[in-house]
């Protein structure tokens, strides 16, 4: 029996198709009424097709007092090589695990032409994933998640990037038909027919486009790093559940002759940093200013890390920030102000010492002031910071 997690734009067609291939078939969604506990128990076969790594860790967690030994789980969402690391961390060693990405969107995903990027040992499950479409057997686990976040990093960005162009051409006269069929003669052409009009049917979302660019997120990426404002620009206007294609009326927007549309807040929350209570974001862009709200030492299931230990606090914060900082394409040298906030002033030496490790060139503007306590117990600091983007 198989137990298909996540009954989706895509994880619906896709259970189908196994039903129809004569499989017997367990479906599972949220607010179903049944736990994911009960809906895997007894399955050989585990399938995740979920939204992001937040959620993949959450179904999965939930399932877990079901898993069998023996079972394997093919996790087919959208990623990431570090969250699968974290998946195979997170599940018994008797409990296999596969990562089998697809490439393709809804229509695909019924009629069984998706191409599917498996990283792992695939032999006790390749004729169910064939079911799918073409499986791709890419090498030791995660490899397919990278490959599929390599992959999106140059489709995305592609999409954008003709965005811009329509944009352009819009504003100095040029007919969009016919750029269309100019470009029909060149490598872009397939993608440039995609994006004449946008589509009314949501086949990819625009917020999971920004998502799977926010997993791409890597120091001197400085392409998929534009492009990837530019779509978490148009899901703050409202537009992420609408088809990536919708990025074309985005940028074509009031002030596109003049570069785009006009920079506004833009929140930022990346699935590689544990979640937010959904009160505030990890960071807001404004223009080239970042603020980062105050980040604390608490993993995503709102444990204390390093309890006890300034010098273990410090370092995840600091990672933290690093990551959140490479994101926007920035480093440490663009920290234009830093306010820490330390329940116990008799810990900065021990702060200063990581502190110094990450900022190393002409140190910010600076506060540290001691505080009775922080919002949760056994805390002991916090950090906020300011930060002066490269310009895009």
């Amino acid at each position: 029996m198989i137990a298909f997690l996540g009954q989706g734009r895509m994880g619906a067609p896709m259970a189908r198709r196994l039903v129809a291939a004569g499989h017997e078939v367990r479906t599972w969604r949220r607010g179903s009424g049944v736990t994911a506990a009960a809906a895997v128990d007894g399955a050989g076969l585990v399938i995740t097709m979920l939204s992001d790594p937040a959620a993949v860790r959450e179904v999965v967690t939930a399932a877990l007092p079901g898993l069998r030994p023996g079972a394997t789980v093919v996790e087919m969402s959208t990623i990431g090589p570090e969250a699968v690391r974290e998946l195979r961390a997170l599940l018994p060693a008797e409990v296999g695990l596969v990562d089998a990405p697809v490439l393709g969107s809804v229509g695909p995903a019924a009629s069984g032409t998706l191409t599917v990027l498996a990283g792992g040992d695939v032999s006790g499950c390749r004729d169910v994933l064939s079911v799918f479409g073409p499986v791709r057997e890419l090498g030791p686990l995660g490899a397919g998640a990278a490959m599929k976040i390599a992959v999106m990093s140059a489709l995305v960005p592609v999409q954008v990037l003709l965005a811009e162009t329509f944009a352009y051409a819009g504003a100095h006269g040029v007919d969009r038909d016919t750029l269309v069929g100019v470009l029909a003669d060149t490598p872009l052409g397939m993608a440039a027919e995609r994006l004449r009009a946008p589509s009314a049917q949501t086949r990819y979302s625009l917020t999971h486009a920004t998502k799977d660019l926010e997993l791409a997120a890597w120091e001197g990426a400085s392409m998929s790093a534009a492009a990837r404002t530019r779509l978490q620009e148009a899901r703050a206007a409202g537009l992420g559940e609408r088809d990536v294609t919708t990025v074309v009326e985005h940028v074509a927007g009031p002030a596109a002759g003049s570069g785009g549309p006009a920079r506004r807040a833009v929140p930022l929350n990346l699935p590689a940093i544990p979640a937010t209570n959904g009160m505030y974001s990890h960071a807001v862009r404004a223009g080239d200013t970042l603020y980062v709200s105050g980040q604390a030492a608490f993993d995503e299931r709102g444990n204390i890390v390093g309890e006890g230990s300034m010098t273990a606090q410090a370092e995840h914060v600091f990672q933290v920030v690093a990551r959140i900082l490479a994101d926007q394409g920035a480093t440490f040298d663009d920290v234009a102000f830093i306010r820490t906030y330390l329940t116990d002033m008799d810990d900065r030496v021990a702060y200063g010492q990581v502190r110094r490790k990450y900022i190393t060139g002409t140190p910010p503007a600076s506060t540290t002031v001691e505080v009775s306590k922080l919002f949760m117990p056994g805390l002991l600091l916090e950090v906020d910071l300011i930060v002066a983007l490269p310009s895009r």
